[in-house]
């Protein structure tokens, strides 16, 4: 009796133990381009659990205070899609650069989302702009 206790105790364990969450993004990265100065900066990561456990982001962070991620708050169930929002401030004029630490009780626990393109301002005009049309004038 004891054994058969045993056997089962040992069976259930390592059953818990395989199964898991998994996390897989339709993308890593999404690429802004060129958007203009005080444009929409909310892009959104697709995910879906692949595994057979619910799936808990417990943690979304940003490499900068220029990007706000936003987290699920429910955990995802296996088979079904989630989604984590990123706004960018698009107020500053430059390239972005920027990294989004996403941690779960995946089977990857951490993993690193990318977001990149150019913030440009088209009411001013740069100095090579400026050269170019004073050369055409004359």
């Amino acid at each position: 009796m004891k054994q058969l206790i045993t056997m089962l105790c040992i069976g259930l364990l390592s059953f818990s133990m395989n199964a898991q969450a998994k996390i897989e993004f339709k993308s890593d990265t999404i690429d802004y381009g060129t958007i203009e100065k005080g444009s929409d900066g909310v892009r959104v990561f697709e995910f879906t659990n692949t595994g057979d456990e619910p799936l808990i982001i417990s943690q979304v962070k940003s490499s900068c205070g220029c990007t706000i991620p936003k987290k699920p708050k429910d955990p995802i169930l296996p088979g079904k899609t989630g989604e984590i929002e990123v706004k960018y401030d698009t107020n500053r004029v430059n390239p972005i650069r920027k990294t989004i630490t996403v941690i779960s009780n995946a089977e990857t626990p951490t993993v690193a989302l990318k977001i990149k393109g150019l913030v440009v301002d088209s009411s001013k005009e740069s100095v090579l702009e400026k050269k170019d049309k004073s050369i055409v004038q004359q």
